[in-house]
């Protein structure tokens, strides 16, 4: 069987491995998934915390339970689409160690969004999916 999901950094492209992601993913036919986008809500009810990293660790933690619910793994993202409230280079800096985490060494491709805000005042970062299901 061949590999689901091929990454790419090509030598005329800058490596993006070395920070957590890649350039291009290349994916076989199957069946696809798409997670809407994860915010610092949880299930409990609990308040959202204001800091960003902070936020970004729920988010990811929501985003893995919606992998495990559909028999996913990180391993299986496609591409991740990082929506983040008055992106800046500092707040990119406090919000990639959480995000990264989402994918436990895999390295889908991502692209981050600066937006002016979000669907709550209190929500800074937002992280949607596209996913490969396993065969």
């Amino acid at each position: 069987m061949k590999q689901a999901i091929i990454r790419l950094n090509p030598p005329e492209l800058p490596d993006t491995s070395a920070i957590g992601y890649s350039q291009i993913s290349v994916v076989e036919p199957g069946r696809m998934a798409y997670i809407s986008g994860q915010v610092a809500w949880r299930a409990s009810g609990e308040p959202v915390p204001a800091n960003l990293g902070e936020q970004m660790a729920i988010v990811s933690a929501n985003a893995r339970t919606a992998l495990k619910s559909i028999g996913a793994t990180p391993e299986n993202i496609v591409v991740a689409r990082v929506y983040v409230v008055d992106l800046t280079p500092e707040r990119l800096e406090a919000l990639m160690p959480p995000l990264l985490h989402t994918f436990d060494g895999a390295q889908p491709c991502i692209t981050g969004v600066g937006v002016s805000a979000l669907a709550a005042p209190e929500l800074q970062v937002e992280l949607e999916l596209v996913v490969r299901l396993p065969d």
